[in-house]
């Protein structure tokens, strides 16, 4: 799946890159926590949708990835 932005959104947070890649987890929580654990930047934000939940993180490198947890 690929979904476009207008190239002013705030989506994509403080990342330099033009796109951000989501990956689907199992536990959303759980991932968060390890991520935060190894010294990630893990955004405090968690939304919850009817569809699932999304968390977001960003890459040493200043890339925003977004992950997410299917209902």
């Amino acid at each position: 799946m690929v979904a476009i932005f207008p190239e002013a959104s705030k989506y994509f947070g403080a990342s330099k890159s033009p796109l951000m890649i989501n990956y689907r987890v199992a536990n959303l929580d759980y991932v968060l926590a390890q991520l935060r654990k190894e010294g990630v930047q893990v955004d405090e934000k968690v939304q919850d949708e009817s569809y699932g939940k999304f968390g977001w993180a960003t890459d040493p490198e200043g890339n925003r990835f977004e992950l997410w947890e299917p209902k």
